[in-house]
């Protein structure tokens, strides 16, 4: 008998290109959702280093009862024929000090003793007899290896912002909040031989009166703060924020604009921030983006935040004055080793960045935080500054910045 074969029907072009159709869509669905995830994932990874970093703070001050100093590490001495190599002149950040805290104890070590090693293809300076002194040169000596090392705890994954080659020094993405003030900022009032004052003048008037009066941040530079000098309270107060750094690209939220005289009061003490946040060196078609004729630098070793080991507001500092995201402004053509410095916090999360107040908590602030009125100027000793004691003009934002001006936040941020 024999049999009958019945054909088997298959697929039509049709409902073939109909089903590929189906999974391109499902594909176009599926991809953002991922892409979405990931961000999720590393903008939590962000903020877990950052409570890391919190719980180090408060590990410190249970120690040695006061908060990581930034500027802190071995002054220079007169004797010193080469203050640079032989000293790291107090430039060291508030991130040095807390490396034993975050299970870094081996480059703790390797720091805080006198070493020979240098990077590839490099020599020891003549000058340091052998070895570099204990706590090292300064953090911008490219020759001294642990100011080239990365600490993956102190990089947010989400920013791609890299030190590529020789002469570029590790990064931060985390920088302490020194207020809403800029007077002394870069030094806090103390010179590099440890004196308030030049070189070794002993005539401590001038420069104390004028860092006492604006340095009002959780952290003040190469000067001891405890936490019972945060009269406004730890969870009131913001002791660290998220930064980004620089990718060459001109970016308004993670390079440095300089020459921008226009923020100057009378002198580089006092500072009109309107002027940072917006002007000329802000390009009007792209607004997220300098202007192409503004002065930013292409040296990524003097970049936004690309020191870890430097405690200048440049490098390892931020301002509770522009919202996060905003334009960092420098009032002359160098890195920042004056007051004229605006530094702003960021991230390449959307919408805001991540803070660390003072009693540990990682909370987020957006770009529309109130800032209060930026035309007004900053709080300086002398006149026409607001004077000393008066609480931030900077609205919310401004007084989250404050550890004793006795500013009362009453609303969630």
């Amino acid at each position: 008998m024999q049999k009958t074969h019945r054909a088997r029907p298959g697929f039509t072009l049709v409902e073939l290109l109909v089903v590929i159709a189906i999974i391109g869509v499902l594909v176009g669905l599926l991809l953002p959702a991922v892409q979405a995830a990931r961000e999720a994932a590393r903008r939590m990874s962000c903020s877990n280093n950052f409570k890391q970093i919190g719980l180090a703070i408060h590990n410190y001050h249970s120690a040695f009862n006061q908060v990581p100093q930034s500027g802190t590490g071995t002054k220079q001495e007169i004797s010193m024929t080469d203050g640079t190599n032989q000293s790291n002149r107090l430039f060291l950040s508030w991130l040095v000090p807390v490396l034993p805290y975050i299970e870094q104890q081996g480059l703790w070590e390797q720091i805080s003793n006198p070493s020979t090693l240098v990077t590839a293809g490099q020599a020891l300076p003549g000058s340091v007899n052998g070895a570099w002194p204990a706590m090292g040169p300064c953090p911008w000596q490219t020759t001294y290896v642990p100011w080239v090392t990365q600490i993956p705890a102190y990089r947010c994954p989400s920013d791609s912002g890299q030190a590529n080659g020789p002469g570029q020094l590790a990064r931060t993405n985390y920088a302490c909040s020194v207020g809403d003030a800029v007077d002394r900022g870069n030094n806090g009032g103390v010179n590099d031989f440890g004196f308030f004052g030049n070189l070794n003048n002993r005539d401590e008037d001038w420069a104390v009166t004028r860092a006492r009066a604006a340095q009002r941040g959780f952290f003040w530079n190469r000067n001891k703060v405890q936490f019972r000098d945060v009269l406004d309270g730890l969870s009131n107060t913001v002791a660290a924020g998220e930064v980004v750094t620089s990718g060459g690209k001109r970016e308004v939220s993670a390079d440095f604009v300089r020459n921008i005289t226009s923020m100057l009061g009378p002198n580089e003490t006092i500072l009109i921030p309107a002027r940072c946040a917006t002007g000329a060196h802000i390009d009007p078609s792209r607004p997220q983006f300098y202007d192409p004729t503004a002065n930013v630098s292409d040296n990524l070793s003097q970049a936004k935040h690309a020191r870890w080991a430097d405690s200048r507001p440049y490098y390892t500092a931020f301002h509770t004055i522009l919202a996060p995201n905003s334009a960092n402004c420098v009032h002359d053509g160098g890195d920042g080793n004056h007051s004229g410095v605006i530094s702003s916090a960021g991230s390449r999360h959307a919408g805001g960045a991540h803070v660390l107040m003072g009693d540990g908590a990682v909370k987020f602030i957006t770009e529309s935080i109130d800032t209060g009125n930026l035309e007004q100027n900053t709080v300086c000793r002398d006149l026409p500054g607001l004077r000393p004691g008066s609480p931030s003009p900077y609205g919310v934002w401004g007084s989250l910045g404050t550890r004793d001006s006795k500013e009362v936040i009453s609303e969630e941020f």
